[in-house]
């Protein structure tokens, strides 16, 4: 069998997506394995906004699978992983993986991660290969939203002048560096804008950017029907950081209910875990568990301290 990996091109773009959908869709087990992750969409954006790092494997002309990695800075992680169930066990994952190793030098990526099923050993062995090791539980957690505060003036960063989102990207930069040097989100919040995926909430005091949260709403996004989905949040570190995260929690439900939603969705690593704790107090339930693993084994942003949601997948 001969197998090549290159750049995924935007007219496979829609065959990706159908052969991502089965494979996680044959996995779990589903009677309609392509009606994996609904209306939710992960493919075409994640392609348009870093088409050089989308990956896919062919054999005989044909989309067999494909990988995806995405740059956050100092940080990165790929996924979706998706390999036809056709061609399971024939090293096609470990190519394309491969791949994303070679993004990772290019970038200078001082953390990698990636987030797979904490109760598939065949899954940990794989990453285990190329010196990722289990860490902590990523809990993805949703809250129904039946109303909401409105959302005060300079929160979204869709209604900012120019001048404004320039300040307030270079803000962001300030939190997540303060976290996790180098972290940078700034790129996922120009996304988000541009493909109209959905909104950045902001979070001020008398300090400057207190915190901010990268959301996705609706068909089409990572978010799916009816939901607002937190791609990324974060609040400065230090005292009252507990506080602050709150506020970010209550801009989230303030903008999913103004944009018709009602469900919001967020995850968070539980070696964070006061962010934790406190998304439970709040009514947050836990839907789907997975396990962060990093490379190099180091905490990276996943620590006792930092206050931030995300989610790998």
């Amino acid at each position: 069998m001969n197998v090549s990996i290159r750049l995924l091109q935007a007219h496979e773009l829609a065959t990706a997506d159908y052969v991502f959908r089965l494979a996680f869709g044959t996995l779990l087990g589903l009677p309609q394995p392509t009606e994996f992750a609904g209306d939710a969409a992960y493919i075409h954006h994640r392609w348009q906004t870093e088409p050089n790092a989308a990956f896919m494997a062919e054999v005989d002309g044909k989309l067999i699978g494909s990988n995806l990695v995405t740059n956050w800075g100092s940080f990165g992680f790929f996924g979706p992983l998706s390999v036809h169930p056709e061609f399971w066990n024939q090293g096609i994952a470990q190519r394309l993986i491969e791949r994303a190793i070679a993004c990772f030098t290019e970038w200078d990526t001082r953390l990698a991660g990636l987030m797979t099923f904490p109760q598939s050993p065949k899954h940990h062995v794989l990453y285990q290969k190329f010196g990722f090791r289990l860490r902590f539980l990523t809990a993805i957690l949703a809250k129904s939203v039946r109303s909401s505060q409105p959302l005060p003036p300079g929160s979204r960063y869709s209604l900012l002048s120019e001048d404004e989102r320039t300040q307030s990207l270079k803000a962001s930069y300030q939190v997540t560096d303060a976290i996790y040097e180098g972290l940078d989100l700034t790129r996922e919040i120009q996304t988000v804008e541009a493909q109209g995926l959905g909104d950045t909430v902001l979070l001020w005091d008398d300090a400057g950017l207190a915190g901010f949260a990268v959301c996705h709403v609706g068909v089409s996004t990572e978010a799916g029907s009816n939901t607002c989905f937190v791609k990324f949040g974060a609040v400065r570190p230090g005292n009252d950081a507990g506080s602050r995260f709150e506020q970010l929690l209550d801009l989230c439900e303030a903008l999913t209910f103004a944009q018709g939603m009602s469900r919001l969705l967020a995850g968070v690593n539980t070696s964070r875990d006061e962010a934790y704790r406190r998304m439970l107090a709040r009514g947050f339930r836990t839907e789907t568990i997975g396990i962060a693993m990093h490379r190099p084994n180091e905490p990276g942003y996943n620590r006792p301290d930092v206050f931030a949601l995300d989610d790998w997948r």
